[in-house]
């Protein structure tokens, strides 16, 4: 269950990322209060997934996932393009994120 939590959490760290991004284009509450709600889900499921999983490996595989979903979130909506080599990159990111889960400890 904690694996699960932890990919939801690096899930939400890609809300806010986005988000912070679009603050930083133009000020505005409602982008505020996304990137604050999704902060604190994001931080709050990494916290509980520490619980259960090494900080090491947690951080590792939360950061990872917020970074494919941002960099996936960035093509799909055109900001970013995609390229075989990104595409490669990516996929062998979400491979060391498995890896992380097999190995266990």
């Amino acid at each position: 269950m904690a694996w699960v939590v932890l990919i939801g959490s690096g899930l939400f760290e890609a809300v806010w990322a986005s988000a912070l991004a679009r603050l930083g284009e133009e000020f505005r509450v409602g982008t505020l209060l996304v990137f604050l709600l999704a902060c604190t889900i994001s931080m709050g499921g990494l916290m509980v997934a520490m619980r259960d999983i090494p900080v090491g490996t947690a951080y590792a595989a939360w950061a990872g996932t917020g970074a494919v979903a941002t960099v996936g979130y960035s093509i799909l909506s055109g900001a970013e393009s995609a390229s075989v080599l990104r595409i490669v990159l990516v996929a062998v990111l979400i491979g060391c994120i498995a890896g992380l889960h097999l190995i266990g400890e």
